[in-house]
């Protein structure tokens, strides 16, 4: 598996040509570590819902995804704090990275 590449401000990661906001570069290595061990707990446990048919199980594991990613900074508010806007989850051709993104090798 490659590295997906990193906006020059480390703020989001692109997959597929999409901005995805990146984990909170404050985190300590131990509390990402213990975040992401949480994160795909829950995916798991997300899988299993769906595969059980379980609505309630699937909510309860929903949620657990979500509190996980908010406190990684991957949802929730922005972990920057200078002003600027988010762009997550948008086509990164249609942003302000969008020269970065084209200038990357092998990158439509």
């Amino acid at each position: 598996m490659t590295t997906p590449p990193t906006t020059p401000d480390g703020r989001y990661i692109v997959v597929r040509g999409r901005l995805w906001r990146a984990t909170r570069p404050d985190l300590s290595p131990e509390r990402r570590e213990t975040l992401t061990r949480d994160l795909m707990a829950a995916r798991r446990e997300v899988g299993r819902a769906r595969r059980a048919g379980d609505r309630e199980a699937l909510a309860k594991a929903g949620q657990a995804v979500d509190a996980a990613k908010v406190a990684l900074g991957e949802r929730g508010p922005a972990w920057w704090t200078d002003g600027a806007p988010d762009f997550n989850r948008r086509m990164a051709r249609n942003t302000p990275y969008a020269d970065w993104y084209a200038s990357l090798e092998g990158e439509p």
